[in-house]
């Protein structure tokens, strides 16, 4: 990543930039990248990114028009399909099974508001119980005026949202695994 890196592009444990992948994004994009330890399996970990179809699991009075994001798993959600839709605003572009999902906003009203974000997910082995649940998404400047400013205010609002986000997911794969979080902690 390039220099000027910390919050809001960068959060939580380290990520090798190097390890991450390149999908094709929009001109002028730039990486932010957020990331959790979680003491759950990577398949636990990869089962609840998969959630992310049915809800978005951060701020649900803000993102999920009040409905909670649901807290049992529906396994029948691993089975992926390029083109699903994913958080109402993103459809998935690829996945690597039990792995990663790598999506990008829906044309239309979520890329004029949003910019086409591509968001890559992917949950990592640290050690046999023990994973990383790392995010990293490409953002472009948004509209022609003040596009990169308008992109730094977005780069605030998604780590704020996207922090929630993972550690709601990690807590919640770290209640199926019996990990230490469970839903009610946090780091």
């Amino acid at each position: 990543m390039a220099g000027g890196d910390g919050l809001p592009w960068v959060w939580g444990v380290p990520v090798e930039p190097a390890g991450l992948p390149t999908p094709e994004v929009a001109p002028g994009s730039r990486l932010a990248v957020r990331a959790i330890a979680m003491e759950a399996p990577r398949e636990v970990g990869f089962l609840w990114l998969c959630q992310m179809r049915r809800a978005p699991y951060s701020y649900d009075w803000l993102d999920n028009f009040g409905r909670r994001s649901p807290r049992r798993a529906d396994p029948s959600l691993t089975d992926l399909a390029v083109g699903q839709s994913f958080m109402t605003i993103f459809e998935l572009t690829d996945f690597t099974d039990g792995e990663s999902l790598t999506l990008r906003m829906k044309a239309g009203r979520p890329t004029r508001i949003f910019g086409a974000i591509t968001l890559h997910y992917r949950v990592e082995t640290i050690t046999g119980f023990r994973s990383r649940l790392v995010a990293a998404l490409w953002m472009p400047p948004i509209g022609r005026v003040l596009g990169k400013p308008l992109r730094y205010l977005l780069a605030w609002g998604d780590l704020l949202m996207m922090r929630k986000q993972l550690l709601t997911l990690a807590a919640l794969a770290e209640r199926d695994a019996g990990g230490r979080r469970g839903i009610g902690g946090g780091r």
